[in-house]
C-alpha cells in the first residue's frame, strides 16, 4: 500500500502548478546551498576539534559537579559582528 509513480506524478504536476518551476528551482538551490553550509560547518568543526587535539593541548572531560582540569596553550580572541 505504498505511493504509486502515478501518485508521485500527479503530486508533482499539481506542486508544480502552485508554485511554478522558476520558484521550485530557486526553493531547490536555496535547500541546496543550506545543506551545503550545514555539512561545511560540521565538518569545520570537527577539523578544528581534531586540531586542537593535534596541537597538544590537555583536557580531561568529567562528568557535571566535579572539576576539570585542562591546559591552554595558546589564546585566541575573536571579534563579534554588531
Amino acid at each position: 500500500m505504498g505511493i504509486s509513480i502515478w501518485q508521485l506524478l500527479i503530486i508533482l504536476v499539481i506542486v508544480l502548478l502552485l508554485f511554478g518551476a522558476k520558484r521550485l528551482r530557486t526553493l531547490g538551490s536555496d535547500l541546496g546551498g543550506a545543506v551545503k553550509g550545514f555539512r561545511s560547518a560540521m565538518g569545520d568543526g570537527d577539523d578544528k576539534d581534531a586540531g586542537e587535539s593535534q596541537a597538544g593541548d590537555h583536557v580531561e572531560h568529567k562528568q557535571s559537579g566535579q572539576t576539570i582540569e585542562g591546559e591552554v596553550t595558546s589564546k585566541e580572541t575573536t571579534k563579534h559582528k554588531t
